[in-house]
């Protein structure tokens, strides 16, 4: 399969102050695959050591920090030799060598010349609770494939490179328009992991895919009794499972309370960093306004929570794929939690920085996204059809008119700018940066 994450790890190659390399993101999203076929496709040589199947490997840590020995030992353990430029030497599930985490730090000191990825399960738990190289490594983040990276494996190639050359906001004729509308919906079936995509490809079968995404949201949810203090399991459990319950209310806004009856903040929180930081969920900060840098002006208790892939908050909220085959009912079930998880995992994929959202209480409105466009802040709105009333972004705009040179709409209306509102289809949420730099332009 086609990974735009590729494009990121070549120009990582290419760095003249390249560093050790830790590519980062959610378990079974094609890491390890992705970077056997960047070493594949990129080098001469490949030096694969996963920490996991091949304990042995982690002593050749234990006894040395010195790049050369440990270099000299996995080359004469491999039958390989290990060039400076021409052979990539991937740590693959490096969570479980601690040792090899902490020499990433004498690789970049003593050995910058060598080639050196670094890839595993929970890497971001990892590192949030252990000591790792903090200025020492390069970091790259990975996510589940994006509706582009979709349309190239199902065979679609002519429609993502029409999307990808899209450089004039005028409306997408309707040949192209009502094919990208249906292959949207099929990818909110299949959602963006690969082996649900691989497995659409192979059989074309949605129960197929149905078994997949099920295979996967009960790995993730062993990861949980693996990985994380015994004492966190159940409330994470707690919360996993509430997920669908917290984004079915109109007011998306995270409740303690429906997690368990009488929940607490306190209790919980921890459980929350947890599942975050495990790349599982998304979370998004309500923002008090406009302001930059927006993280000074997020409001610390309220956020919401979405899950890293929207087709597995469909398996996971029990909406069958049947509701392909029912017209637009799969954009109106679950109150557009569908659209918006895919849309923010469009935004987070091309995006710098998490998203947050923007609400006022009494009366309530409420914007989904807030995205940061160079020095400005942009408001974006998801509507899940072609209905675009949008009260809450003419509130905002009215509010903060001075600080909204533009505002988006996503839905299933055209490609149109009008009025200040830049209103993009929801199968180009992935191009919203690049048409909002076309949209600034013509204002002019």
């Amino acid at each position: 399969m086609k990974r735009q994450a590729i494009n990121d790890l070549i120009c990582w190659k290419n760095a003249a102050n390249r560093k050790p390399l830790l590519l980062l993101g959610a378990r079974q999203i094609g890491k390890t695959w992705l970077l056997k076929e960047f070493g594949r496709t990129q080098y001469q040589n490949v030096v694969h050591i996963d920490f996991e199947r091949q304990e042995e490997y982690r002593e050749f840590f234990a006894t040395t920090k010195d790049p050369a020995r440990i270099l000299q030992n996995l080359s004469i353990a491999c039958g390989m030799p290990i060039q400076p430029g021409t052979t990539l030497v991937i740590f693959d599930e490096i969570q479980e060598c601690p040792a090899a985490l902490t020499a990433l730090k004498y690789f970049c000191e003593d050995a910058p010349e060598y080639h050196i990825a670094a890839a595993g399960s929970l890497l971001g738990i990892t590192l949030a609770q252990t000591s790792y190289p903090v200025g020492k490594v390069n970091l790259i983040k990975m996510y589940p494939m994006n509706f582009l990276e979709f349309l190239d494996a199902i065979g679609d190639e002519a429609l993502a490179g029409y999307l990808e050359e899209l450089s004039a906001i005028e409306p997408i004729p309707a040949p192209l328009f009502n094919p990208l509308a249906e292959k949207l919906k099929l990818y909110l079936i299949t959602g963006g992991m690969p082996e649900s995509v691989a497995t659409w490809v192979d059989t074309r079968s949605t129960s197929e895919v149905q078994r997949v995404l099920e295979e996967l949201t009960m790995l993730y949810e062993f990861d949980f009794h693996k990985h994380a203090q015994t004492s966190q399991v159940p409330k994470i459990d707690l919360i996993w499972r509430s997920i669908p319950s917290q984004l079915a209310r109109e007011n998306k806004k995270f409740l303690y309370s429906l997690v368990r009856t009488g929940a607490r903040a306190r209790e919980y929180e921890d459980a929350v960093q947890w599942i975050v930081e495990a790349n599982v969920l998304h979370k998004i900060p309500r923002s008090t306004g406009p302001d930059i840098p927006q993280a000074a002006y997020d409001e610390v208790s309220a956020f919401k929570l979405y899950l890293l892939d929207a087709g597995m908050l469909r398996r996971h909220a029990g909406l069958a794929p049947s509701a392909f085959s029912e017209g637009d009912r799969l954009f109106t079930e679950f109150k557009g939690a569908l659209t918006e998880n895919y849309v923010l995992q469009e935004l987070v994929s091309s995006h710098e920085g998490i998203p947050r959202y923007w609400a006022i209480d009494n009366p309530r409105y409420e914007v989904d996204f807030l995205v940061q466009h160079e020095n400005e802040i942009v408001p974006i709105e998801v509507k899940a059809g072609e209905n675009v009333r949008a009260r809450s972004l003419k509130k905002y705009r009215e509010r903060y008119a001075d600080r909204t040179p533009i505002a988006v709409r996503l839905s299933m209306r055209n490609l149109s700018f009008d009025d200040g509102v830049l209103n993009i289809p929801l199968f180009l949420a992935g191009q919203t940066h690049r048409l909002i730099d076309v949209a600034m332009q013509m204002k002019k």
